[in-house]
C-alpha cells in the first residue's frame, strides 16, 4: 500500500514482499497481504504491564483496526512498567488512556477501548474479531474467555473459529500460547499447570494471623461469609475489594500486624504476581509475533505453548500440549477423580477449590437423578443443606457422573467420582 504512512513499516514488508522457505502454501506476498493484515480486527483484553505492550507492538507491526477492553483504572503503582500512562491519568480508564496515547503516536491507526467486563459482552461482540488476545492477570477471566470461544464454535462456519493468543507473566517467567477453539489444547487442558496456591490451615486465619495476607485472607473468606453470604464475590469489583482492605486492615491492627494495603488486598485476593516490566515485554513480544503470523501466514504458528524464564540467566521451551479428551470445556469425556467415599459432600466441595483440575469456588453439584447441593437461591440452598453432611458413598455411587456449576463461568462441568479402596 502506498503512502507516506507506509514508511515506517518497511522492516514489516521485508517479511510480506516476499515468501520464504516455512511460509504457507497460501501465502500470497505483497500487496493482497499486506491489505488482509490491515483490515484484521484484533481484540486485545487486558490494557495493563502486558496489555500496553501489545497494544504498541501491534500497532508497530501493521495493526490498524485494534480494540481494547479493560475495567480497570490507573493506580499509581502502575506508573512503574505500565509505560502509556503518566501521573496525571491515576483514576481513569486504562483502556482509554492507553488507547489514546497509541493513536497519539501512530495516526494512521484506530483503537477502540472499552471500559468494562468481558463477562458483559456478548457472543456477537466477540464474533467481530479475527484474533483475540490475552493479557490478563486472572486465571477466573481466562477460563471464562476460554469457555465462550469454544462454545462460539459452528462447524458449519469457519469463521466462528477465533483464535486465542493468551500471555502470562508470573516474576521474572512467563508463557505465551496459541489456541485453536475446538482444535488444540485449551485453557481448561491446562489447568492444571496452573495450580492454586497452599492454603492456610482456617485455624491460623480464624485465631493467630501472623502475616498481613493472613489478615485479608480471613477478611475473604471468613468475614465475607459472615456479613455478605448472599453476595458473590466478585474479584473484579472495585467496591468487593475496598470491602474486604477495610476489614483486613481493622483485623491486622487488631493484632499488631503492619503492611495491610489496598494494592496487597487486590494481589491476595486475585493472587497476582508483582510484574516486572522485562518479563512483560518479552511475552508480549511473543503473543503480537503470533497474531502476526496467524494474521498473515508468513510463518507457521506456535504449535501451542512456550515458556520463558528469566530468573537464572534466559531460558525458554516450546512443546505442544496434547487437547485432554476429558476436558470440561472442550472434550466429550467427563473428568475422572478419585475420592474418598468416607469424606463429607462439604469435604468434597471445599476440594474443588484446591484441586488444580478444578479450581472451582462457588460449586453447585446434582447427578442426572439427584440435586446435591445449590449455591444459590436460598430456598434451594436450605433444601440441600443437610446433604453437605453426608458420606459421597451414601450420595452417589462408585464411577457416577455429577455434574457441576459455578457462577464464574458459563459452562457445566462434568466429573466422574471414582470411590478410593
Amino acid at each position: 500500500m502506498a503512502g507516506p504512512s507506509r514508511s515506517r513499516y518497511q522492516y514489516i514488508d521485508s517479511f510480506l514482499n516476499k515468501p520464504g522457505p516455512t511460509t504457507d502454501p497460501d501465502f500470497v506476498p505483497g500487496g493482497p497481504t499486506t491489505s488482509n493484515l490491515e483490515a484484521s480486527k484484533v481484540l486485545v483484553i487486558g490494557a495493563g504491564g502486558l496489555g500496553c505492550e501489545i497494544l504498541k507492538n501491534l500497532a508497530m507491526s501493521g495493526f490498524r483496526d485494534i480494540h481494547v477492553i479493560d475495567m480497570d483504572t490507573i493506580d499509581v503503582s502502575n506508573l512503574n512498567r505500565q509505560f502509556l500512562f503518566r501521573k496525571d491519568d491515576v483514576g481513569k480508564s486504562k483502556a482509554e488512556v492507553a488507547a489514546a496515547s497509541v493513536t497519539s503516536r501512530c495516526k494512521d491507526v484506530k483503537i477502540t477501548p472499552f471500559n468494562g467486563k468481558i463477562q458483559d459482552k456478548d457472543e456477537d461482540f466477540y464474533m467481530q474479531f479475527k484474533i483475540i488476545i490475552c493479557g490478563l492477570d486472572s486465571i477466573e477471566a481466562r477460563r471464562w474467555i476460554n469457555a465462550t470461544l469454544v462454545s462460539m464454535v459452528d462447524m458449519e462456519n469457519p469463521e466462528s473459529l477465533k483464535p486465542l493468543v493468551d500471555g502470562g507473566t508470573e516474576g521474572f517467567k512467563g508463557q505465551a500460547r496459541v489456541i485453536l477453539p475446538t482444535l488444540t489444547s485449551c485453557i481448561e487442558c491446562q489447568l492444571d499447570m496452573h495450580a492454586p496456591r497452599a492454603a492456610v490451615p482456617l485455624c491460623t486465619l480464624a485465631t493467630i494471623p501472623r502475616q498481613p495476607e493472613h489478615c485479608i485472607e480471613w477478611a475473604k473468606i471468613i468475614a465475607w461469609e459472615e456479613h455478605r453470604k448472599n453476595t458473590v464475590l466478585d474479584t473484579d469489583d472495585p467496591e468487593h475489594i475496598t470491602w474486604l482492605y477495610d476489614k483486613a486492615l481493622n483485623r491486622a491492627q487488631e493484632f499488631n500486624i503492619p503492611g495491610v494495603t489496598y494494592q496487597l488486598t487486590q494481589g491476595v485476593v486475585k493472587n497476582i504476581i508483582p510484574a516486572i516490566a522485562s518479563t512483560n515485554a518479552i511475552i508480549a513480544a511473543a503473543c503480537c509475533n503470533e497474531a502476526f503470523k496467524i494474521a498473515t501466514s508468513c510463518n507457521p504458528y506456535l504449535t501451542n505453548y512456550m515458556m520463558y524464564t528469566g530468573d537464572d540467566s534466559i531460558y525458554t521451551y516450546t512443546f505442544e500440549h496434547e487437547q485432554k479428551p476429558d476436558c470440561p470445556v472442550c472434550g466429550n469425556l467427563a473428568k475422572a477423580i478419585t475420592v474418598n467415599p468416607k469424606h463429607t459432600l462439604q469435604d468434597f466441595i471445599d476440594s474443588l477449590g484446591e484441586r488444580p483440575e478444578a479450581q472451582l469456588k462457588k460449586p453447585t453439584l446434582r447427578t442426572e437423578s439427584t440435586s446435591l447441593y445449590f449455591q444459590s437461591p436460598p430456598s434451594l440452598e436450605e433444601q440441600t443443606r443437610p446433604n453437605l453432611s453426608k458420606k459421597l458413598s451414601d450420595l452417589i455411587s462408585d464411577g457416577e457422573e455429577i455434574g457441576v456449576s459455578d457462577p464464574a463461568f458459563t459452562i457445566d462441568f462434568k466429573f466422574k467420582l471414582i470411590f478410593q479402596t
